[in-house]
């Protein structure tokens, strides 16, 4: 344990006192610690418990973990709460520094005196994952790791700035979310930190962590991300004082912004890959203020904000910048280089409002509802408003299971922020694709009934995999009515593949025998793919790809005199009431087929039993024969343990 004041940010002098009230601790010298998480602390007392517990509580060895805690200035007890907690954790130093405005210096602090390999940074009011640092730490070592980005998940009512979804040791700038977040709550190489002076600005409560999270990424020869466990919890605060939401200077800030985008522009030359980039610092930074903070200023404050912003758009909206902002952004950056102070503000209300408008269909394409479209008085390009690559399916599928040889569906499906006016099931294979008609109601749900049998126009479904996706269309304003004749053409159509939950409806994946027509009888299958997961249904007439009986098991045994008894169960989804089994002897070069009593249970299970009074000699493999109609099949039948196929030995009587 140790305490720190510190003026200067740099090392204590050797005579440095403890802060007055705080015990210096003794003990043994300590090894080098894997990583040093820095807490930057003002204010947050009541969250210590959660965001410092978080880090005593972690599983990686507690030796292994340096805690720098700065508290930058507190008033309400943080700094006391620290000294209390340094007590009885050796591992935690806390420094104790007057306020500095932002989390910039106290992070720089913790970075000057870290020792870890690597440095971890921890905002007081968040926490961590139980076994968050071990997994980001053992990333690191085993791939070589600059930067570890781990899942960040929202809670209090703050939302994660991005879903990381895909665990992967190496990422770049251009394939991966990991640019969308450039704030500080990631694993850096503390070697590589130092190797670039990289530090954070200090005296800013907004975006100081821009140039430090900007350049590591552009200079990091190996960022991984972490996807598949919660390692960060990012919080908001009960009281709404979280720095993001907190009034401020908006020209200054976009001034501060114009500097950063600077830097950003000597280190990637223009073209693709900055526009890229670009694109989050207009979502982030440029355009951000343009909402509530800018209706609530008057006049004269508004023309201070538009008057900073304007240059940089004027600089980085590039034409690739454009199109790739949605439109309410889209709307406000052309507001703002034209000069279109009225449109503007026009559009920052509408995105206030409680019930925005909705998207206009026309022609095909999707317009979001925002004012002045094809409006005379007020020129704005149809390009601005489009949304029309932006529409997805919204769907779930709640259920899907065989009745006979029908597959029923049942799900909710419509297109975000466009509604829907009838949805399909479409079967896709090859290049050929058929349609199946939903029953859709005002409430989203949909129900559809596939029949292998007719569901291509009324003829069989060709063998084959065919791959399940859901078809929503929505019709503009006096096209519905247009849309119920005999060949309607939807304004606009989406599909998407029918993705289940991973422990969700579809349960009922074993083979199955359906109906396929005048072919008669064949296998179905419902599966999900590898690795999307999307819901695909196999028809194999030759039974291969999935074959029937994976559960058939059997017994069978045989006296010194001959008489021989084989029974085997086994289950038969949609088996038809006249197919039969059969026993089916075999060795290398004899078939022999035996009388076989056949009991059937509920849930489509099956007894098979027979007796021979005196059996051929020799050692014969057991299989059972499925004859349905044109579909015959020999099952093999394998022992009752499952451990390998079922034989049965009959002796040679005549010696």
């Amino acid at each position: 344990m140790s305490h720190h004041p510190d003026d200067a940010g740099g090392p204590d002098h050797p005579g440095a006192a403890p802060r007055p009230g705080a015990t210096a601790g003794s003990g043994p010298a300590r090894t080098a610690p894997t990583v040093t998480v820095i807490v930057p602390v003002h204010n947050t007392r009541r969250y210590l418990d959660r965001s410092l517990g978080s880090v005593f509580a972690q599983t990686l060895d507690r030796h292994r973990i340096e805690v720098i805690a700065v508290d930058d200035g507190s008033t309400d007890g943080s700094g006391a709460w620290l000294d209390a907690a340094a007590a009885t954790h050796p591992h935690l130093t806390v420094v104790h520094q007057p306020p500095s405005g932002g989390a910039g210096r106290p992070r720089n602090v913790g970075l000057d005196r870290a020792t870890g390999d690597y440095v971890f940074f921890l905002d007081s009011d968040d926490h961590l994952g139980p076994e968050a640092l071990q997994r980001l730490v053992a990333m690191a070592e085993e791939h070589g790791s600059d930067i570890v980005y781990g899942r960040i998940v929202g809670t209090g009512g703050r939302g994660a700035p991005v879903d990381l979804r895909t665990t992967s040791p190496r990422v770049s700038l251009h394939d991966s979310p990991v640019y969308w977040t450039l704030a500080a709550y990631k694993l850096f190489r503390r070697s590589f930190v130092e190797r670039h002076a990289l530090r954070f600005v200090e005296g800013r409560l907004l975006a100081e962590d821009l140039p430090f999270g900007i350049t590591a990424l552009l200079r990091a020869e190996v960022v991984s991300v972490l996807a598949d466990y919660d390692c960060y919890y990012l919080h908001g605060r009960d009281d709404d004082s979280n720095a993001s939401r907190q009034d401020v200077d908006w020209p200054a800030y976009l001034a501060y912004i114009g500097t950063v985008l600077a830097g950003l522009a000597a280190e990637v030359p223009p073209g693709p890959d900055r526009d890229r980039l670009l694109v989050r610092h207009f979502h982030g930074e440029i355009l951000m203020p343009f909402a509530a903070p800018y209706l609530a200023r008057d006049e004269a404050g508004r023309r201070a904000m538009r008057d900073a912003a304007r240059p940089l758009v004027d600089r980085y909206l590039t034409d690739r910048v454009l199109a790739a902002l949605p439109p309410g952004l889209r709307l406000r950056a052309h507001c703002l280089r034209a000069g279109l102070d009225a449109e503007l503000a026009a559009v920052v209300r509408a995105d206030s409002a409680a019930a925005p408008a909705p998207p206009r269909i026309e022609d095909g394409r999707a317009y979001a509802g925002y004012p002045h479209f094809r409006d005379p008085e007020h020129p704005l390009p149809d390009a601005l408003f489009d949304l029309t690559d932006r529409i997805a399916v919204h769907q779930r599928l709640d259920g899907a299971r065989w009745v006979g040889g029908v597959l029923h569906l049942r799900g909710t499906a419509t297109l975000r922020t466009a509604g829907a006016d009838a949805v399909d099931l479409v079967l896709h294979r090859s290049g050929a694709h058929h349609r199946i008609p939903a029953a859709y109601g005002p409430d989203g749900a949909w129900r559809a009934a596939l029949d292998p049998a007719t569901a291509a126009g009324g003829a069989p479904l060709a063998d084959g995999v065919w791959g399940l996706k859901i078809g929503v269309a929505v019709h503009g304003a006096g096209e519905a009515a247009a849309a119920q004749g005999p060949a309607p053409v939807p304004a606009l159509r989406r599909e998407a593949w029918l993705v289940p939950e991973a422990d969700g409806p579809v349960t009922d994946t074993a083979p199955r025998i359906v109906s396929h027509g005048p072919a008669g009888p064949t296998v179905a299958a419902l599966f999900r793919s590898s690795p999307h997961g999307h819901l695909h249904l196999d028809l194999d007439h030759d039974g291969a790809r999935r074959p029937l009986g994976a559960d058939l098991r059997g017994e069978a045994g045989c006296t010194r005199t001959g008489r021989a008894t084989v029974a085997a169960r086994l289950t038969l989804p949609g088996c038809p009431a006249g197919a039969g089994l059969q026993f089916v002897l075999r060795d290398g070069t004899r078939t022999v087929a035996l009388r076989t009593t056949v009991e059937r249970a509920a849930g489509d299970r099956y007894r098979a039993h027979s007796r021979l009074r005196g059996g051929p000699p020799g050692t014969w493999r057991v299989a059972l024969r499925l004859t349905a109609g044109g579909l015959r099949r020999e099952l093999p039948v394998r022992s009752a343990d499952g451990t390998g196929p079922l034989t049965l030995t009959v002796p040679d009587r005549r010696g």
